[in-house]
């Protein structure tokens, strides 16, 4: 069992060019966290030597336990492990890039975002960077890997090995590129020296375009309007302006964007409370009926999306389309598929083992108590889901309780993880089963 100090290593999370994260066990008491470990890839090595890589990496943990608030990693604690220094900070399972199904192929199609969860996450992430600006600190790698998200919906900024303080020089050879290509504003390309405050806003503004569009902007950049019907040209104005090539031009300010951001939201509210006036209600066709494996197994990610009747962005091919009916005290019964759903789960996010003892706790004494409650197969979960709303989509309401997205399934992916479903992005997943979701 691989070890870092006295954390148990329990899988890597991901790599950059300064380390390594790792999902890491706090022993005794088996709680997840996330351990980043100074273990720069030898170019960055060759260029900036171990020393100023070590003082990168120290000024990093010391910017993050220097700021608090709600949309910024918190550091729990530094040590040493074998001479490399690492930091401990809470585990999120989630982040906008595995949210919206980036890929290492970052100019790949990606989903979409409903329009009200998309500027709700843009605004929590110009609240981080307001705090982070205030002062003097410029991220310099906002993307949407970098934007991790609690089992609460909550945005935390992440990441902050290629920051800086604004002003100050990195002392680092001019052929080291600083950010991640696509996100990079221009000036921070052509000398990351040059990039402020506004190079950040320049990668809000793209991660925005992404979660709006399912795509990148292009050069030059499309009205991003001609590819989601929520939006119109004030959105394109405001878009554009987000992420034009003169950093004088774009926002001054993390929160002036903000405040031209709620302006677009409420402006949004009112355009779908109009439509939802007119929209008409026109009757549902009968459903056809779908026959989903029950039992759970164990389930390859070689063969997953063969399993589950997934495209490449792991959504159901076809959606199902759903008649629930009421079913009893706080139930529902689906005529497509024949399902018996919980109208509302726990009102708290729950790990795998956890789950499993609420749905016993359900078939034992809940308001159906003996109706063969049980945890359902990642299919029959997928059954439940529709692409991402727009227009008099809007004007719906919701059959089930919101307060928890994440929904585990009963299948399991290996001995410590297991496939859960998004029902508010429309996709399956996995983590680890001790990771509450």
């Amino acid at each position: 069992m691989k070890r870092i100090g006295h954390y148990i290593v329990r899988g890597l999370l991901g790599r950059g060019g300064m380390g390594k994260v790792f999902r890491v066990e706090i022993p005794p008491i088996g709680k997840i966290a996330a351990l980043k470990l100074l273990d720069p890839q030898p170019a960055l090595v060759s260029l900036l030597g171990m020393q100023r890589l070590r003082g990168l990496f120290l000024a990093e943990a010391v910017a993050l336990a220097g700021l608090e608030h709600p949309n910024i990693v918190a550091i729990r604690e530094f040590g040493e492990a074998a001479g490399r220094p690492f930091y401990i900070m809470d585990y999120f399972f989630s982040n906008l890039g595995r949210l919206i199904g980036e890929t290492r192929r970052s100019e790949e199609p990606s989903r979409t975002i409903r329009l009200d969860r998309a500027i709700d996450l843009t605004r929590q992430t110009l609240s981080g960077l307001a705090c982070l600006h205030h002062f003097g600190i410029v991220h310099r790698d906002i993307k949407p890997f970098n934007l991790l998200i609690d089992a609460h919906g909550t945005v935390k900024i992440c990441d902050f090995g290629l920051s800086r303080l604004h002003g100050e020089p990195t002392a680092a050879p001019r052929q080291l590129k600083v950010g991640s290509p696509w996100y990079a504003a221009p000036e921070q390309e052509s000398d990351p020296d040059a990039a402020g405050p506004r190079a950040d806003l320049y990668a809000v503004g793209v991660t925005l375009v992404r979660m709006l569009t399912g795509a990148l902007p292009g050069v030059p950049p499309a009205a991003p309007s001609a590819a989601n019907p929520d939006l119109d040209a004030v959105w394109d104005a405001f878009l554009l302006r987000a992420i034009d090539a003169d950093p004088g031009r774009r926002f001054a300010s993390a929160d002036q964007m903000r405040c031209a951001l709620e302006d677009l939201e409420r402006d949004w509210q009112k355009r779908r409370e109009r439509i939802c006036r007119l929209a008409p209600r026109p009757p549902a066709p009968p459903p056809a009926r779908r026959s989903l494996r029950a039992a759970p197994g164990r389930i390859d990610p070689a063969r997953a999306r063969m399993e589950f009747g997934v495209d490449r962005l792991w959504r159901p091919e076809p959606v199902v389309a759903n008649e629930l009916v009421a079913a009893g005290p706080g139930a529902l019964r689906d005529r497509a598929t024949g399902l018996i759903w919980q109208q509302s789960g726990s009102p708290y996010p729950l790990t795998w083992p956890a789950a499993r003892a609420y749905v016993a706790e359900l078939e034992r004494r809940g308001p159906c108590a003996g109706r063969g409650w049980r945890l359902p197969t990642a299919p029959e979960l997928l059954s439940l889901l529709s692409r991402t709303p727009h227009g008099e989509e809007f004007c719906m309401a919701p059959t089930f309780d919101d307060r928890q997205t994440t929904l585990w399934s009963a299948d399991r992916r290996s001995f410590t993880s297991a496939w859960y479903v998004d029902v508010a992005m429309g996709f399956a997943g996995w983590q680890d089963r001790a990771v509450a979701g």
